[in-house]
C-alpha cells in the first residue's frame, strides 16, 4: 500500500505553487525590489528563486544522475541561480515563470518510474535518501521561502490571502442567522 506517491506530491506541489502565485499577485510590482534587510533577496529575487530552484532536481537526478552528493560542487548551481535571480523581469514575467516552471517540474516528475524514484542517493555525511524523498524536499524548500514572503507581505502592510480567506469564512459563519 502506498499512501503518498508521485501523484500526491504533484497535487501538493501544484497547491503550494498556486498559493505562491497568489502571494506574487498580491504584492504590488513597485514592491518587488523590497528587501527586509540589505543582505536578503528582494521580493522579485525570492520569487525567481522559488520558480527556478526545481531545475536543480532535473540537473541532479536526470542530467547528472548522481548517486552521491558527497563532494558535489553546489557552487556552480548556486552561481547560476543567483544570476537568474538578478536578471531583471517584470511582475507578469515572474508570475508566468512561476507557472511554467512548476508545470514543467510536475510533468517531469509524473514521467518518472517508481524504480527511479526509489533509488538511493548518498547525502553528505553518509546517510542516504531516495530520489523521491529529495523531490519532497523541493516542495519543502518552496514552503520555507513562501513563509518568508508572507512575513514580507505583513511588513508591506498586506494581509496575506490565506488570512483574508480565514477572516471571510469566520465572518460568514457568524453572520448566518441561527
Amino acid at each position: 500500500m502506498s499512501l503518498y506517491g508521485s501523484k500526491e506530491l504533484i497535487d501538493s506541489v501544484r497547491t503550494v505553487r498556486k498559493n505562491t502565485i497568489l502571494i506574487a499577485e498580491d504584492i504590488p510590482e513597485k514592491d518587488y525590489s523590497y528587501r527586509p534587510t540589505p543582505d536578503c533577496r528582494s521580493v522579485a529575487e525570492a520569487l525567481v528563486h522559488i520558480a527556478i530552484s526545481p531545475r536543480a532536481d532535473r540537473f541532479l537526478h536526470e542530467d547528472q544522475h548522481v548517486s552521491t552528493l558527497e563532494g558535489f560542487n553546489f557552487g556552480e548551481l548556486i552561481e547560476k541561480s543567483v544570476a537568474e535571480e538578478k536578471r531583471p523581469r517584470s511582475k507578469s514575467q515572474i508570475v508566468e515563470l512561476l507557472r511554467s516552471e512548476s508545470e514543467r517540474w510536475c510533468q517531469w516528475v509524473n514521467s518518472l518510474p517508481e524504480s527511479f524514484l526509489s533509488e538511493q542517493v548518498r547525502q553528505p555525511g553518509g546517510a542516504s535518501k531516495s530520489r523521491f524523498e529529495m523531490l519532497i524536499g523541493t516542495k519543502e524548500h518552496e514552503m520555507h521561502h513562501r513563509a518568508q514572503l508572507v512575513v514580507i507581505e505583513r511588513l508591506l502592510g498586506i494581509v496575506p490571502h490565506l488570512t483574508r480567506n480565514r477572516q471571510a469564512a469566520r465572518k460568514a459563519s457568524t453572520s448566518v442567522p441561527a
